[in-house]
């Protein structure tokens, strides 16, 4: 009671701790959320679709890749191979907008959309997402230098997905140049997946064959992402914390008249040192469950901003969450109970004299 008597006291001070853990734990976050709700999009559509990934070897990113379609023909021959399909990934302004995602495929791979109105494209005909089409009331679109007709409207699971297009593959090869990003392998046995991996290397020595899961954890890209997301929390997480030790430490300071008429009246400095951390510990909790509730209400809403085209979204990992309830309590209690513990040693008569100062 004691605890609450002293937060509900100093309401300023307390909603200025408040303030600067909520934003703290906010920074990290979100941060780390938008990156692996990135990288966790292309990784569903990359690994829901297939077992076996084909791209060009020696390429870091599947936008500059460039495999020969022909191989699909051989690959669908090789033993416990069930399906096959391949994919041009590229981005170009659509109409007014300056850029947006294309997904050139093959026909075999258009049930991956889920068709909301009209029909699959045909030649010169593209599919609009949902979060794009709403930018759009009529019925042709310029893409490049290209006109293209809209056949229809489609869904996606995959946020990105629904504010790009969908065309034949032919049709992205004209808009890129290339014949395909990436072919994607489907397979009827677990257990023949390295021996076909093995097969389809030997078709091409210009090509790299990977499982979509070694694929996904090995991709620069991803990678790239991670690193810079991981640097830019981590310093923003640290200035955070670093400013939450700071007021607290002050905040602790400017209490030593308390603590000095506290230990004038026979309190003991572990009463004082008690008091102190059931304060801290309610004062962070209570700020990060407030940081976790406002973040997750960010995060629901950052698929539905039109703006975003569905291209930003995020994913919040119970790994990360606490080890950030973790960090901000630790950071809390080390900002205010290292600062009492020395005031609670000093002569009550100097803390009073120092607080009345």
């Amino acid at each position: 009671m004691i605890s609450l008597k002293a937060l509900t006291k100093n309401r300023f001070k307390s909603l200025l701790i408040f303030s600067s853990i909520t934003i703290a734990v906010m920074a990290i976050f979100l941060i780390s959320s938008v990156s692996q709700g990135i990288i966790g999009m292309y990784s569903k559509m990359i690994k829901t679709d297939g077992d076996i990934i084909i791209t060009q070897k020696g390429i870091s990113d599947t936008f500059f890749s460039n495999v020969d379609i022909s191989l699909m023909d051989k690959i669908e021959k090789i033993e416990h191979v069930s399906s096959s399909y391949a994919m041009i990934v590229g981005a170009s302004p659509i109409g007014h907008i300056p850029i947006a995602g294309i997904y050139g495929t093959t026909a075999n791979h258009f049930s991956h959309y889920k068709l909301s109105s009209g029909e699959y494209p045909k030649k010169s005909e593209v599919i609009l997402g949902t979060n794009i089409a709403k930018q759009f009331a009529t019925s042709n679109i310029n893409i490049g230098n290209r006109e293209f007709k809209i056949s229809g409207t489609y869904s996606s699971e995959i946020g990105f997905e629904e504010g790009g297009v969908v065309m034949n593959i032919e049709d992205a090869g004209k808009l890129f140049n290339r014949s395909a990003s990436f072919i994607l392998v489907s397979c009827d046995s677990p257990n023949a997946i390295d021996e076909i991996i093995k097969k389809i290397s030997a078709l091409d020595s210009e090509i790299e064959v990977k499982t979509t899961q070694n694929f996904v954890k090995e991709y620069n890209q991803f990678k790239i992402i991670e690193n810079s997301s991981f640097v830019i929390s981590f310093l923003a997480f640290t200035m955070g914390l670093m400013g939450i030790a700071s007021v607290m430490s002050m905040i602790v300071n400017s209490r030593k008249e308390e603590f000095g008429i506290m230990r004038a009246l026979g309190k003991s400095r572990l009463f004082i040192i008690k008091n102190l951390f059931f304060e801290t510990l309610v004062m962070s909790v209570s700020a990060y469950l407030f940081a976790l509730v406002l973040s997750l209400g960010i995060l629901a809403l950052l698929p539905h901003i039109e703006m975003l085209q569905g291209y930003v979204n995020g994913t919040l990992s119970l790994h990360i969450s606490l080890y950030v309830l973790f960090s901000t309590i630790l950071m809390a209690l080390f900002g205010s109970l290292i600062p009492a513990w020395i005031a609670s040693k000093t002569d009550p008569i100097l803390l009073i004299n120092q607080g009345c100062a």
